[in-house]
């Protein structure tokens, strides 16, 4: 498969593609959320509208050029989050990056949406690494990866140092090496629709 579907599903969790015309939604859940996000994502500091447009506008442009694939996570029909795979960590390599809006966290909708995208990565040609990426003092990336199965493979220290507030500027690496085997499912999920 050249790029991931638009749209994905498992369990409790619907992922859509984002498109331009989700800004309402996105604007929404970053602005109920600033205080959650903001020790662990720059953009919530400065986050309006504008910028807003501007990521979904780029995230178009990615998507197809095939550098990232970029979705709402959706539960009950509700933008709650959002959650991408992305091409930079090298050839063959794919990171996931999410966010949940404060009042959905704690429910494994992160874990479910971050397996979800585990599969559509596995089914993309020439992949043979998925990683997760977070800040040291976020505990809720790595148990987000362990529960995946992924492994902490390094943690270094970030070169300019930590982006926001919450941050040490170390980051821990896990990875889930794939096998060419695309029928390989991720650990403790046999279906994913």
């Amino acid at each position: 498969m050249g790029q991931p579907a638009d749209v994905l599903r498992f369990d409790q969790v619907e992922l859509r593609r984002r498109r331009v015309d989700d800004i309402e939604a996105l604007h929404r859940a970053i602005t109920e959320s600033r205080d959650h996000l903001l020790p662990w994502m720059p953009f919530a500091a400065t986050h309006d509208r504008k910028q807003g447009e501007g990521f979904l506008s780029h995230w178009e442009e990615q998507w197809a050029s095939g550098e990232a694939y970029n979705y709402a996570i959706t539960s009950g029909g509700v933008v709650i989050g959002s959650c991408g795979l992305h091409r930079r960590i090298g050839p063959g390599g794919l990171d996931i990056g999410y966010w949940l809006h404060h009042a959905w966290t704690g429910r494994g909708l992160a874990t479910m949406a971050t397996a979800v995208l585990v599969q559509a990565g596995r089914e993309l040609a020439g992949i043979d690494r998925i990683e997760i990426h977070h800040d040291e003092a976020n505990p809720a990336g790595g148990a987000v990866a362990r529960r995946l199965a992924f492994s902490e493979v390094e943690r270094v220290r970030v070169p300019d140092g930590p982006e926001a507030p919450g941050e040490t500027g170390v980051l821990v690496v896990w990875r889930l090496q794939i096998r060419a085997d695309t029928n390989q499912r991720v650990h403790g999920i046999s279906e994913l629709t």
